[in-house]
Order: structure tokens, then sequence, then C-alpha cells
């Protein structure tokens, strides 16, 4: 299980349907430390909802900005989109990495599969998490 602090899981990618769409943009700045400001939307069941984020990650030097957009699963009731996520850090998952792909679960049993591009240079050396909050 994830804490706020995210972390490294070993989970099998969700076998169910997506239940929802996200579109991200975040900057990214760190300097042995690192935060994130962003945010973005959330389509679920035939609505659109505006969110924020941030997050604190730990080790990195440098500035970039994401642009991501993806999958949602396992989101049944809207509050549980809300609170910390963590990157997961599996085979299926690394083997995405590279091709701009990642996932992210919060403890609620939330995935956000997403694709993105980093525009920048930043060299991060450590455990990241951010926090998503609806608007």
């Amino acid at each position: 299980m994830l804490s706020a602090t995210g972390g490294a899981v070993a989970q099998e990618e969700p076998k169910d349907l997506p239940t929802g769409r996200v579109n991200i943009e975040q900057v990214q700045i760190a300097f042995m430390g690192s935060g994130a400001l962003g945010g973005g939307t959330l389509q679920f069941r035939g609505k659109t909802y505006k969110f924020k984020m941030g997050g604190l990650g730990v080790g990195g030097i440098g500035a970039s900005r994401l642009s991501a957009s993806g999958d949602v699963y396992g989101l049944t009731n809207l509050a549980d989109f809300e609170g910390p996520y963590g990157e997961i850090r599996t085979g299926w998952a690394i083997g995405d990495m590279g091709k701009g792909r990642f996932w992210l679960r919060n403890p609620k049993g939330v995935y956000l599969k997403l694709q993105g591009t980093r525009e920048g240079l930043q060299l991060s050396g450590g455990a990241e998490a951010v926090v998503i909050k609806l608007e």
C-alpha cells in the first residue's frame, strides 16, 4: 500500500475498464528537494471536474514541465479521486517509463495510467508523491 510519501509497491495492472480520464499540466523545480505545482481536469460519469495538484520529492536538480493525459481506473466515488498518489514501480510500469508512460496509485485503489511528455532538464534521485485536490 502507498503512503502519503509515495513509494514503490508491487501491484498487478488493473484488469477492469477505465472509469474516467485525466489531463494534467505540472511544473516541477528541484534542488536537492523538489516541489511541483499544477492541475488538470477529470472526466468522470459524463462531467468534467477541475483539480489542483502539488507534490514533493526527495533529491534532484533542475526544472521541467510535464503534460500528461490518460485513463483512470478504480474510481467509483468522486471523493476517492482526491488524496496522495505515488508512482508505481513494477515490471510493467518500468518497461513503459522510457516511452513517457507511468502509473500513479492512491491508497483508495484509484490508478492513473498516464502518457506524458516532459520538457526541460531534471535529474531526480528519490521518492516522489503528488496530492490531488478537487476545486
